[in-house]
């Protein structure tokens, strides 16, 4: 069975095709800049990445631009198209509606579009993509896989927030928490390294990228985590400022700074940008606090050591921990970073082996010092394989679309 796995974001389509249920890559790639002039594609088969610059106007064109890829010129991975027989889309936000991934009905549409207002940067390219995939793959099954699911088990107390209880009750406020197909997959993959099943180990999972979250995952089930009603809340991020006190926005809307204005410097321009005022990208702070920049320096430090508060946070929340596990884009390259955010920890029993950590990286590996009590595991992430796999189960099972619905 082949299945394509599709993630809208706001102006990029991510896609990997997969022959299931041996989980094998057939392809990958991904249209970006949809919507402005000189967007690209980018398609990785066969060991070789061709790249070209290509017109998206709309996610709809950047689909059918994938599709062609598949099964046109010399790069195709498919006589035709129909051989694709379902399609996985990553959605950000199923609130409290979706407790785990469902086939799409049209009923499953209307409520991914009611969570829209939670995840505006997010739900409306996902939605985006998936009614363009109905549209060119009118036989092909479709699937709704949610960042939010894997946090369903969060408790009352971790999940509510001290508002008057009317009015989360009445707009559904609590944490829903995201990222949940990255930690679910590593907190599974670090129980099979450890030997053990998932409901016998306390795991600290960083999924550290240019968005950044932490969960508390206590015998298989998520029971903290850092992100909250938005994918805002939290750790510092490439352009999100994570938590933050509340009365800086009244603050401000004091001082003549609207409701969209303070949306849009909170969602994009803080977080590492913010604080270095030159990118959000730790790689070039990195550089550029080496030559002596102090806004770049200043800026490492304080993603740093948002990370650590959280690791003691989060012993606390789960007693005793087994293992920290390190994924995404920072959290798997950047040894430098798991170096300082571990370090001055043996009192929760985590010592980082330098030696192995500088080696480490971009693979599987473990990182801790002979002495330390806790395991550090680095996983490379793998959503999508996540994404597949549950595509695959709904479909091979045949459920209907009444049994998907987690209502």
């Amino acid at each position: 069975m082949k299945i394509l796995v599709v993630n809208c974001g706001s102006s990029s389509i991510k896609y990997q095709l997969f022959e299931m249920p041996q989980r094998t890559i057939l392809g990958k790639g991904f249209v970006e800049r949809i919507g402005e002039a000189g967007a690209s594609l980018s398609h990785t088969a066969r060991g070789e990445t061709v790249r070209r610059v290509v017109e998206a106007a709309t996610h709809e064109q950047g689909l059918e631009l994938v599709l062609r890829t598949l099964t046109e010129g010399a790069e195709k991975l498919l006589d035709r198209i129909d051989e694709i027989t379902a399609v996985g889309h990553r959605v950000v936000h199923g609130a409290d509606q979706f407790t785990g991934s469902v086939r799409i009905t049209a009923d499953v549409l209307a409520a991914i579009e009611r969570e829209s207002h939670l995840a505006p940067l997010h739900n409306p390219p996902n939605l985006a993509g998936i009614r363009a995939s109905q549209r060119a793959l009118p036989r092909a099954a479709q699937v709704a896989c949610f960042d939010t699911a894997f946090h369903a088990t969060l408790p009352p107390v971790a999940y509510t927030y001290a508002l008057p209880h009317m009015l989360c009750e009445q707009f559904r406020i609590r944490r829903y928490g995201f990222h949940g197909t990255s930690h679910r997959y590593v907190s599974g993959r670090a129980a099979q390294l450890l030997g053990v099943s998932p409901e016998s180990v306390n795991l600290i999972t960083c999924h550290l990228g240019n968005g950044c979250s932490m969960a508390a995952v206590q015998r298989g089930r998520s029971v903290d985590t850092t992100m909250g009603l938005t994918p805002l809340e939290g750790l510092v991020m490439g352009t999100r400022t994570g938590d933050l006190d509340p009365a800086i926005l009244f603050y401000l809307g004091d001082n003549g700074y609207d409701i969209a204005t303070l949306n849009r410097i909170c969602n994009t321009k803080s977080g590492l940008i913010g604080i270095s005022g030159l990118s959000n990208d730790l790689r070039t702070l990195g550089e550029k606090a080496a030559s002596g920049d102090a806004r770049a320096r200043l800026a490492i430090d304080v993603f740093c050591y948002r990370v650590k508060k959280y690791i003691g946070a989060y012993v606390a929340v789960l007693g005793t921990v087994d293992a920290v596990v390190w994924t995404g884009g920072i959290a798997e390259n950047g040894w430098q970073i798991r170096a300082q955010c571990c370090a001055g920890l043996p009192q929760l029993g985590i010592a980082l082996d330098e030696q192995r950590n500088a080696e480490v990286v971009g693979r599987e590996g473990e990182i801790q010092a002979a002495g330390s009590r806790v395991k550090l595991l680095v996983i490379p992430t793998d959503e999508e394989g996540v994404i597949a796999a549950d595509t695959y189960e709904l479909v091979h099972d045949g459920l209907t679309s009444e049994q998907d619905i987690l209502l």
